[in-house]
């Protein structure tokens, strides 16, 4: 019995997704519940799982397609054999291309990989114009660069992308080349996000710096404490994380947005957490931040960058947020001017630790000071409110037992 797999449902307010590699292939055993195709989607990559077991009997779109929630996919026959080989549409050996086509296709091919192509050519090292593309309009699949590892490794050629023409001229060692690539629908999603925040939102961005050394101190001394009790590192955003959600406590409006001409405020705290992911930044949502303690939050946040290296974090994992953290101290950023995350109304940035030379008690002293900026929707935020909670932050790091008694 053929049974159609359709788009599954996508998350709140997504209503579409593009073929970004198709895991199995015609003719190729699946079995229920088995991933056979992988979604790109405006903020992850979601695998579409077969209902049944059986076989791969066609694909109906191809990678690259944007497809509909609803729509047929594929076809799988319900207690069908394997074949030997997938189904080939055609099995004879295509004509030899005229040398001016020859010329285009190990480009066209190079420049088409998905973000799943591009990983699986880095892993393994090949050269993707060496590879003779399978896929829609000459596309790599990830099947196509795992078989060209493989020939790598066992010594034998690869397979050619098309005859060669005649040798072309001899390029000089002054040569520039340059590569065409089409921006995942994720980062085309991020382009237009940010650049609507710019557009919509009255962005401004106040600073300050903290003196770390009291936070530092306490990681130094309870970190072997809290690692064997709780089986978790103790680190520096679950600090930061328990002193925004005083801030935001303190100052309703910086966990509020605007909704139309209302302003919506909440009574709790979900902190959306910038991590970086193959495809871009994913900003995974620590929920009910205000209610859980530092081992909690240092578990999700834990969770969230295994998950976004792996690209298993869910649409249910990024789906709302009241304020957002974004830790560009771990790439080596100084100071940055953070943009928020709409239709939120605040980000904050940290950045890097440094020793710094600061005045104490009429002294200079040798402090390990960290800057940190709230860019913020200055249509709902006032200036003061701003400072007022970026204030609260700095005093909650410098001072930690704040976020104990609740101050």
């Amino acid at each position: 019995m053929a049974t159609e797999i359709t788009v599954p449902a996508l998350g709140e307010s997504v209503t579409e997704g593009t073929i970004g590699e198709w895991l199995k292939q015609p003719g190729d055993a699946v079995e229920a519940d088995e991933p056979i195709a992988s979604l790109e989607t405006d903020k992850v990559a979601v695998d579409v799982p077969s209902p049944v077991a059986g076989v791969m009997s066609e694909h109906k779109a191809e990678v690259g397609d944007t497809v509909e929630v609803g729509a047929v996919i594929a076809v799988i026959d319900e207690g069908a054999e394997a074949s030997a080989k997938p189904a080939a549409k055609d099995s004879s050996p295509a004509p030899s291309p005229a040398p001016a086509a020859a010329k285009e296709a190990a480009p066209d091919a190079a420049i088409t990989m998905s973000p799943a192509v591009r990983r699986a050519v880095l892993e393994h090292g090949v050269d993707p114009s060496t590879i003779k593309g399978t896929g829609k309009d000459g596309r790599l699949t990830k099947e196509d660069v795992l078989a060209a590892a493989k020939a790598k490794e066992s010594g034998a050629p690869a397979p050619s992308p098309s005859p060669s023409p005649s040798p072309a001229p001899a390029t000089t060692g002054d040569a520039r080349n340059e590569e065409r690539v089409k921006m995942t629908r994720m980062r085309q999603t991020i382009a237009k996000r940010l650049k609507g925040a710019q557009d919509n939102a009255a962005l401004l961005t106040t600073f300050n710096d903290v003196d770390m050394s009291a936070v530092i101190e306490a990681r130094t001394k309870y970190k072997d404490l809290f690692a064997k009790k709780h089986d978790i590192r103790l680190g520096f955003m679950g600090f930061f994380a328990k002193a925004a959600c005083l801030a935001l406590k303190d100052v309703p409006s910086v966990n509020a947005y605007i909704e139309g001409d209302e302003i919506v405020y909440h009574d709790y705290v979900d902190i959306s957490v910038a991590v970086s992911a193959p495809n871009g930044l994913v900003v995974p949502v620590i929920r009910d931040a205000d209610k859980k303690g530092f081992a909690q939050i240092e578990k999700d946040i834990a969770d969230f960058g295994a998950r976004a290296k792996e690209g298993t974090l869910t649409m249910q994992d990024m789906q709302g947020g009241t304020f957002t953290i974004s830790n560009g101290g771990v790439f080596g950023s100084l100071m940055s001017t953070p943009i928020i995350n709409p239709p939120q109304s605040a980000v904050l940035g940290l950045h890097r630790i440094e020793d710094r030379p600061v005045a104490l008690n009429g002294e200079v002293v040798i402090r390990p000071m960290m800057y940190i900026a709230l860019s913020y929707d200055h249509r709902l935020i006032d200036g003061r409110e701003a400072v007022t909670a970026l204030k609260i932050i700095k005093e909650a790091i410098e001072d930690p037992t704040r976020m104990l008694i609740d101050l």
